[in-house]
């Protein structure tokens, strides 16, 4: 099948409620409640944000990987060149998912014991876009995307693999050095996905304090649906290639970034 069918759901969810969002702000855009440069702002805020979205999704940084030629009878193997994708944002929306659950918590508890006033003002703190709340949920942020990135991907059994089958790094030695590179690569390529996860995550916090917008713009959702929908194209064109069909992305395939 094409796409994942959990994640169409979540997307079709999502998108569903984008015309409700759409009525509400030219409603408020009636009563005086918006004006029109704050609408136009926020269009074209959207457009940039998935623009960006679409780059930090398929963004990579390619290892170059060759691979030792072995004589096998009279038969030469190998000599091959491949390379290792390292994406930028390696975890998704998996670090946000989980920033939110934790940042929720203490309003949760206050809520459960409503007499404790330390609760309460703990609560307090943690209102969305508040100065504290965004500094504590673009930290979780960041640090749960490198975790997230250290689970999925393992220098030290990348590295293993590679020798086992005769693979190296032009320049690097096989076995431990090339696993300690590939760790400072895989921690300088994440820096940058995780920065982006978290201003992407507070700033709808920012816009609807600010600007009062009717509803949680941008954020998870958008990074949601721009994710499934890349994904979806992308096994959509291997499964025309297959076929011998012309890729309807064939002279804009989503690549990686180099």
């Amino acid at each position: 099948g094409i796409g994942n069918g959990i994640s169409l759901i979540i997307t079709i969810g999502i998108i569903a409620s984008y015309p409700g969002d759409v009525i509400r702000t030219f409603q408020q855009l009636g009563l005086g409640e918006m004006n029109y440069f704050q609408l136009l702002f926020l269009m074209v805020f959207m457009v940039a944000v998935i623009a960006a979205i679409i780059v930090m999704t398929q963004g990579q940084r390619r290892i170059p990987v060759q691979y030792a030629k072995k004589m096998v009878g009279r038969r030469m193997y190998g000599g091959a060149a491949t390379h290792i994708p390292l994406k930028v944002n390696t975890a998704g929306v998996i670090p946000i998912i989980f920033a939110q659950s934790i940042i929720m918590f203490p309003g949760t508890l206050a809520q459960m014991f409503p007499g404790s006033g330390g609760l309460q003002w703990i609560a307090s703190i943690f209102t969305p876009g508040a100065p504290i709340y965004i500094l504590v949920y673009s930290t979780i942020i960041i640090f749960f995307a490198y975790f997230y990135t250290a689970v999925v991907l393992n220098p030290v059994d990348l590295a293993d693999n590679m020798k086992k089958y005769g693979g190296f790094i032009p320049g690097i030695r096989p076995g431990k050095r090339t696993a300690e590179f590939i760790d400072r690569v895989l921690t300088r390529v994440t820096l940058p996905g995780a920065v982006f996860l978290a201003i992407v995550a507070v700033i709808p916090d920012i816009l609807i304090r600010q600007f009062n917008v009717p509803f949680y713009f941008g954020g998870t959702g958008l990074l949601i649906v721009v994710g499934v929908a890349l994904d979806t194209l992308q096994q959509i064109e291997s499964h025309l290639l297959m076929r011998n069909y012309d890729g309807f992305m064939k002279h804009g395939k989503l690549r990686g970034r180099r």
